[in-house]
């Protein structure tokens, strides 16, 4: 069942196959709905891959994000779950 707060759920799931968080895939899939592709696409940045990150800054993302049960967890769960957000 499609979300009502995406605005383009095509490009929504796109996002999430390829890797981004639910936060992110979001962000962007509305963005491009109201201002189009082109616009949101030359405004963007590149972020470097979480596997680049330490645990410490991968943990401090967590923490920004407020997750919660990370503090225990190995570089590729932390990964993975700061993804699943």
């Amino acid at each position: 069942m499609p979300n009502a707060s995406i605005k383009n759920e095509e490009l929504y799931q796109e996002l999430r196959e390829e890797g981004d968080s639910k936060e992110k895939a979001a962000r962007i899939s509305n963005a491009v709905a109201n201002r189009g592709a082109s616009t949101v696409g030359r405004k963007g940045g590149r972020s470097g891959s979480y596997d680049a990150w330490t645990v410490a800054e991968l943990r401090k993302r967590a923490k920004e994000l407020g997750l919660t049960g990370y503090s225990n967890l190995s570089k590729d769960k932390l990964i993975a779950k700061l993804r699943d957000y």
